[in-house]
């Protein structure tokens, strides 16, 4: 690894102890048609989530130009590429690597589904992205979601272990610095899907949860199934308490602490 990629993941996975609590924002096409509540005001947004100091912030080109400025310097930034929707309607890139370096970014992000007859078109155009971005020493994330069909062929995300262990290893065989995958549901089945990869793995934030206290459990069950983190949206700018949600996902993913603890420390 040269000494670019390994400064910008050292600023991402700066935290002592060698997890990561992050938060994204990206939550653009690939979602619905319109931006959800918590997203209208992307600069009050930014300045919540900020305060609650993540490891690092997850957003799309044209959101990070026009409001990232005043957070320059104080979080780490990903720059999300993809524009698309899992049933790939919309399969497009909104940035390259090159705009990650001339914004500053420390990472560069891209998705991929796997499973279905669109996978290698995903895990080819990853690759090809993956050349570009290691040209400039600039750490590529890689958001891999597998997909299951209903019987009219309609595709969602699939938590099956056998399902997640897959999508890792396409990733990890294209070659990514850092596997952004969803959880199982379960610690023991989550373990068993990631334990034998080499490459870091975090956990995708999932669905919007019923609580506060829910999200924070599953960041709980995440990090004893052996995950080097979490990368949280809706369960972050979802509810009310932004920042003290923030903090309080620190505390359970960085300190150990319980829920409940946490949920207390942060006064929520």
């Amino acid at each position: 690894m040269g000494l670019g990629r390994s400064i910008r993941l050292g600023r991402i996975f700066a935290h002592p102890s060698g997890r990561l609590c992050s938060v994204a924002v990206d939550h653009f096409f690939a979602y619905q048609k319109m931006m959800p509540p918590g997203l209208e005001n992307m600069p009050a947004t930014l300045e919540a989530i900020v305060a609650g100091r993540p490891d690092s912030v997850t957003i799309q080109k044209g959101a990070a130009l026009a409001c990232w400025g005043p957070f320059a310097g104080k979080v780490p930034m990903i720059l999300q590429s993809f524009l698309g929707r899992m049933e790939e309607s919309i399969d497009d890139l909104i940035a390259l690597p090159v705009d990650a370096v001339r914004m500053g970014a420390d990472a560069y992000a891209t998705c991929a589904f796997v499973r279905g007859s669109g996978e290698v078109a995903h895990l080819g155009r990853v690759a090809k992205l993956l050349r570009q971005a290691h040209t400039w020493d600039m750490p590529l994330v890689l958001h891999v979601y597998p997909r299951k069909f209903a019987a009219d062929g309609t595709p969602s995300i699939s938590h099956h272990p056998e399902d997640v262990a897959w999508a890792i290893r396409c990733a990890m065989e294209i070659g990514v610095d850092l596997i952004k995958v969803p959880y199982t549901g379960k610690p023991a089945t989550y373990r068993q899907a990631i334990g034998r990869c080499p490459i870091p793995i975090v956990a995708a934030g999932g669905p919007k949860t019923e609580s506060v206290e829910a999200a924070l459990t599953m960041a709980a069950e995440v990090i004893s199934g052996g995950a080097r983190g979490l990368t949280v949206g809706r369960n972050v700018w979802g509810f009310p308490n932004v920042t003290a949600i923030v903090k309080a996902l620190c505390a359970v993913i960085h300190d150990g602490a319980s829920p409940a603890d946490a949920m207390r420390k942060a006064g929520l």
